[in-house]
């Protein structure tokens, strides 16, 4: 009886805290970028045909676990529409030391769309991190995509990265920067919504192939092979495992961040 007391307890507690970053995710600002970024992708996939919500089991909705004595709150949005198998919005706060955006547009691969990605990570003295990309799921990226592209203002930004060794899945047009100063955060906040605009603009007038034909096959094999690299960055399962176990993290990655079942064509 002590045991189910104290079970429920701690499920009140788990409660409380989720709500508690829930109110605090919708009325307080996050780092500036990121609460753009988000913003900015928010009105962008408004823009779809065809939009809806995706079912989500609640426990993957909203997450809480502590780490090193810090809390952990991860909220997850995903949604489906035209020419989209899953758009994924991820905002994760560790205690006030840590902030993550990461988004994904996976394309259905009987659309020739690549494949939007932006991540952008803040500690308490600003952005470290941020990387946006329009990856390739052929050989390369579509010709439309591509002239688009070439219109668009690639800023000279002053602290470029560089990328992880199994980067070989982005494009010739891929951003990793630190941003300097706020201005340039300015400058990534306009490249991540001319990606999208490109990418939305190409998905209205682009027109299916069959679930059977080659050149489906062939974007979804590239759309198993994007995400088998992601996997290989090692520092989300790091966390995670460490938050709550590193089954439950090695499921969160395959299930939510990077899925793509075999089955997805039958």
């Amino acid at each position: 009886m002590e045991l189910s007391s104290v079970s429920l307890l701690s499920s009140i507690l788990n409660l409380f805290r989720i709500l508690l970053f829930t109110c605090l995710y919708t009325f307080f600002a996050l780092d500036p970028l990121l609460e753009s970024v988000r913003d900015r992708i928010r009105h962008r996939r408004k823009c779809l045909v065809g939009l809806r919500t995706l079912d989500l089991d609640p426990k993957l909705q909203n997450i809480y676990g502590t780490l090193a004595g810090d809390d952990l709150f991860i909220v997850n949005e995903f949604h489906q529409s035209r020419g989209f198998r899953k758009i994924h919005l991820e905002i994760a706060m560790l205690g006030s030391s840590l902030e993550i955006l990461h988004c994904v547009f996976f394309p259905d691969p009987t659309f020739d769309l690549p494949i939007f990605g932006v991540d952008i990570v803040a500690g308490m003295e600003g952005v470290t991190a941020a990387i946006v990309d329009l990856s390739p799921v052929g050989k390369a990226l579509p010709t439309a995509i591509d002239l688009k592209l070439r219109e668009l203002r690639i800023p000279s930004f002053t602290n470029p990265r560089k990328l992880p060794e199994w980067g070989n899945i982005f494009s010739s047009y891929v951003q990793f920067i630190k941003p300097n100063a706020r201005s340039e955060d300015s400058l990534f906040l306009d490249l991540v919504d001319g990606f999208l605009n490109v990418l939305i603009t190409c998905s209205i007038s682009s027109t299916p192939d069959s679930l059977d034909s080659p050149l489906t096959i062939e974007r979804y094999e590239r759309q198993q092979f994007y995400c088998l690299q992601q996997k290989r960055n090692d520092k989300t399962r790091q966390v995670l495992a460490k938050t709550f176990s590193p089954h439950w993290a090695d499921e969160y990655i395959d299930m939510v961040l990077f899925n793509c079942p075999d089955d997805y064509l039958n």
